[in-house]
C-alpha cells in the first residue's frame, strides 16, 4: 500500500488564535482541500466546530506544531477571502462583550429559518461552539460562545412582550 493514499491533502490558512490564558498566538490552521467527495474546501469555522477536542496549529515563531484544546480558544481572527464573503442573508449587527473585557463590533450573516431567525436563535444553536462575525476591514472573527459575556443588538427597539 502506498503511504500517499493515507494522507489527507491540507492547506495552511493564516490566522491569529486568542487562547486562554496564553493570549495571542500567530500561525496557521490546517484545512482540508477540496477532494473527490467534498464539494467545497474546509473552512476555519468547520475545524473549530468539529467534535474533536484538539486542533492542529502551526506556529510561525518559533516554527513548531502545537495541538490546542479547542475549549481554550476564545477567538480566531483571519482575513476574509472569496469563500468567506457574506451571503445574501440580512446582516445582524451586534456588539459582543467578551469575558476578557474586549468589545467586538460586527455583523453576522446567517441564513436561518423564518421562525428561528433572531440573533438569539443563532446564538442558542447548541451544535456549534463558535460563531462567525464579520468585522470592519474585511476581517472574520470566529468567537467561542462560551467566552461571550453578553451581546448588544443594534437597530432593534425593545417593547413589552417581544424578545
Amino acid at each position: 500500500m502506498n503511504n500517499k493514499t493515507l494522507k489527507i491533502s491540507k492547506k495552511l490558512c493564516a490566522v491569529t488564535l486568542w487562547v486562554h490564558p496564553e493570549g495571542r498566538v500567530v500561525g496557521s490552521l490546517y484545512l482540508k482541500e477540496q477532494g473527490i467527495k467534498e464539494e467545497v474546501n474546509e473552512q476555519p469555522l468547520d475545524v473549530l466546530n468539529q467534535c474533536n477536542p484538539f486542533l492542529v496549529f502551526k506556529i510561525n515563531d518559533p516554527d513548531e506544531l502545537r495541538f490546542y484544546n479547542i475549549k481554550s480558544v476564545t477567538r480566531v481572527e483571519y482575513e476574509a477571502d472569496g469563500s468567506d464573503s457574506p451571503n445574501s442573508a440580512e446582516p445582524m449587527h451586534c456588539h459582543l462583550h467578551m469575558m476578557d473585557g474586549s468589545l467586538i463590533h460586527g455583523a453576522i450573516f446567517e441564513s436561518l429559518p423564518p421562525d428561528r431567525s433572531r440573533l438569539l436563535d443563532y446564538l442558542n444553536k447548541g451544535e456549534e461552539n463558535f460563531i462567525k462575525v464579520h468585522v470592519e476591514g474585511g476581517q472574520i472573527y470566529l468567537i467561542n460562545k462560551s467566552y461571550i459575556n453578553h451581546v448588544h443588538v443594534t437597530g432593534i427597539k425593545t417593547s413589552e412582550g417581544n424578545a
